[in-house]
């Protein structure tokens, strides 16, 4: 179950903090409640950090041991943030 969400990017400041700004607008959007968004740098995505981590195209390599990750092949494209999370909750 999806509870955390976190965003990561190189140094955890500043694509992360638009990524998670977004995802929470695409959450509130999607209905769905109880979920912490948070952005940090890609050193703190580890298991057990967070249920989700999204991240960018270029980060993809640095999360492939993650158990439940969103790529996004544009972080400026809110339509492809918001699909890829109601796949995401869907599979709830």
């Amino acid at each position: 179950m999806i509870r955390s969400i976190m965003c990561c990017c190189g140094s955890g400041l500043g694509s992360s903090m638009l990524v998670r700004m977004n995802v929470e607008k695409a959450v509130q959007k999607l209905g769905v409640s109880g979920v912490s968004v948070s952005h940090s740098s890609l050193s703190d995505a580890a298991e057990g950090a967070a249920d989700l981590f999204v991240v960018g195209k270029d980060l993809e390599n640095f999360v492939k041991e993650l158990p439940r990750v969103i790529v996004l092949d544009n972080i400026m494209d809110k339509e492809e943030l918001e699909t890829k999370l109601k796949a995401e909750f869907e599979k709830e």
